[in-house]
């Protein structure tokens, strides 16, 4: 499990003080191997044979579930739909007989069910490898986390107060350019700072703000407090171009290409060193009004990048149709790259289609060097992830860009 990964799904689940696994398998020697290897890793075990019997359980969201893809009674995919349906929300460990393509997309069903899946395994499983999947996955459900639950059920008014008094605020993560190792350009990322409840993460707000009508709002404020800066760093001769990440909401806003326009003028800072990023959802669900927006995006020197790409629908499509001049590739896919031979041919393929079509080809969720090795001998122009260096404030990526040798971070 990758540090940003680690990251992530850490900060995506409630942790309670005693982790339980459940193990659900029809061969019951197996589920009582699986339970001993557990226990001996520190965890609560609990096993059923019949997947009917368990799903008449409560679970608590922190469950971490075994679950065998082929069983008799109901196979392992119609648990996934049943858990799904009644909405319990446990973290997967898929298992299964039939070949890594079965897994790995078992995988895609459950993640589209927006499970958690730690991993997949292939029976015969090794007891060292299990173990080392509990080991890893422990920290994260069995420790005390205040913050975990603190952010949760955040109130209306306290997001409409936060983008009033001005408590948003950015966060910055570097592009480096893989052939150069110099810094190309930075993802700008939205923090709330909370005065009693402290940092809190996009996560924990942004769908409270697209439900409320608050998006545009919100993004607005992003906008000023990217450009502000911008303007800030060129002063002193810190002139580096700026992602800012807009939505669905964001960008059927008629008015939005002269409003950017008017606020960069303003500043004094040229559109060309502002790129928006747009996920292929949000350009889907408004088409018509999205293709108008984006296309006098450009007219006015806005670089655009579709965002996530590969993990949406009718990417193809969205490419021939909208302007975009980058290409950002998912980092489900970059992460797995080295270990999951599918992700690596949609990486590989992803390039060659950005390289043909002309556009800057970004890859995040760089978490190693050997990924780096590999996006470099396939020609991807930029990478940004922890290999690099994790989001920083405005000062510390300053700091962090006067004083570190560009190339250090390679010989990690």
């Amino acid at each position: 499990m990758g540090q940003a990964q680690q990251q992530k799904f850490q900060g995506s689940i409630k942790v309670s003080m005693l982790p339980k696994i459940y193990i659900l398998d029809d061969d019951l020697q197996f589920a009582e191997l699986l339970s001993e290897v557990a226990r001996s890793a520190g965890w609560l075990t609990e096993h059923k044979q019949s997947a009917s019997e368990f799903l008449k359980m409560s679970l608590p969201e922190n469950t971490v579930l075994v679950l065998d893809l082929n069983m008799p009674e109901m196979d392992g995919i119609e648990v996934i739909r049943a858990l799904a349906e009644k909405n319990i929300k446990v973290l997967l460990i898929l298992i299964s007989g039939f070949d890594s393509r079965v897994l790995h997309s078992a995988q895609q069903l459950a993640e589209a069910h927006h499970f958690k899946v730690i991993t997949c395994l292939s029976k015969p499983i090794p007891v060292k490898e299990f173990t080392t999947v509990l080991e890893q996955t422990l920290p994260f459900v069995g420790g005390s986390t205040k913050q975990a639950t603190a952010n949760k059920s955040i109130p209306l008014d306290e997001l409409e107060q936060a983008i009033e008094q001005h408590q948003l605020v950015l966060h910055y993560q570097p592009q480096i350019n893989i052939k150069t190792g110099k810094l190309e350009g930075m993802e700008s990322l939205v923090r709330w700072q909370h005065p009693q409840r402290g940092l809190i993460y996009p996560n924990d707000f942004i769908d409270l703000a697209e439900k409320n009508n608050l998006i545009d709002r919100l993004t607005d404020e992003v906008i000023r407090l990217a450009v502000e800066q911008n303007k800030k760093w060129q002063s002193v001769g810190f002139n580096v171009p700026i992602s800012i990440n807009v939505s669905a909401q964001n960008i059927t806003s008629l008015h939005l290409p002269e409003q950017l326009k008017d606020l960069t003028d303003k500043h004094a800072v040229t559109a060309e060193n502002i790129t928006f990023e747009l996920t292929e959802t949000a350009v889907m669900s408004q088409l018509t009004s999205s293709l108008d927006v984006l296309n006098r995006l450009r007219m006015k020197g806005f670089s655009l990048s579709i965002d996530d790409f590969g993990t949406g629908y009718s990417s193809l499509t969205h490419l021939y149709q909208a302007p975009f001049t980058e290409l950002k590739i998912d980092q489900k896919f970059i992460m797995k790259m080295t270990s999951d031979t599918e992700a690596l041919v949609i990486v590989k393929i992803c390039i060659m289609l950005g390289q043909m079509l002309g556009m800057k080809i970004v890859a995040e969720g760089v978490e190693t060097l050997e990924i780096w090795n590999e996006l470099q001998n396939f020609g991807c122009d930029v990478a940004q992830g922890f290999l690099i260096a994790k989001p920083m404030t405005a000062d510390n990526i300053y700091e962090w860009s006067k004083h570190i040798d560009k190339k250090e971070w390679l010989n990690k």
